[in-house]
């Protein structure tokens, strides 16, 4: 979870002022803050995640050691491709998380049929990312969703009415498992090249080319 630092500065002089970080992953700020504290110049400090709630030390420290144990700063990527003349179609996503102070990548894909368009397979691919990061047991923490769809992403945040009725429920169906999980999406769309790993999976399902691996990356 990334969040951003705000404290109250105050010098031997009683002269105060206040100051605000940028945003940092919440252990690294944790970091900071420690720090900071032992100058015994910091009368107040917030944390502020992307949601803009205001979370005290004591609150962020029982969290980090809540999930430390689940999967946590997870970063999802998806990608969906289409054969319009076999309505066919090949979901893929790439999942990145920590769990117990390692880090992992799962990579997944899928072979469909009888898809209507290459939005649906794009929202199909979402939904198949939320589905293996539900098997994986994540709760109850933000989530990163990045993919190259437009419509996909301007869709769940808002921006955009879907006017089909195929598209909508794939809409309604990626938010219930969102809300069953109680996760916290931010969304980012990215240029296609930064979706390569999703995207090559998305083919190698059109092309028969099952894949579900997961490893432990080495830092």
């Amino acid at each position: 979870m990334n969040v951003s630092i705000r404290w109250l500065y105050k010098t031997p002089k009683n002269q105060e002022t206040r100051f605000e970080s940028g945003e940092m992953p919440l252990e690294r700020a944790l970091m900071f803050i420690e720090d900071m504290e032992r100058t015994g110049r910091v009368k107040q400090v917030d944390i502020i995640d992307a949601r803009g709630t205001f979370w005290t030390v004591k609150e962020a420290k029982r969290f980090l050691k809540e999930v430390e144990v689940e999967p946590h700063n997870i970063r999802l990527y998806f990608d969906g491709g289409y054969k319009r003349e076999t309505a066919e179609a090949g979901l893929g996503c790439v999942i990145y998380y920590e769990q117990n102070g390692k880090s992992y990548r799962l990579r997944q894909n899928a072979f469909v049929e009888g898809f209507t368009s290459n939005n649906e397979a794009e929202f199909a691919a979402l939904h198949l990312a939320l589905q293996e990061l539900e098997f994986l047991g994540a709760k109850g923490v933000p989530v990163e969703i990045r993919g190259d769809s437009q419509v996909v992403l301007q869709h769940m945040i808002e921006d955009w009415e879907i006017m089909d009725p195929t598209l909508a429920s794939w809409g309604r169906r990626v938010d219930q498992k969102l809300e069953k999980m109680k996760l916290q999406p931010e969304y980012h769309q990215i240029p296609r090249h930064k979706n390569n790993e999703a995207n090559r999976l998305a083919t190698q399902a059109l092309k028969g080319i099952p894949v579900a691996a997961e490893i432990e990356m080495v830092q």
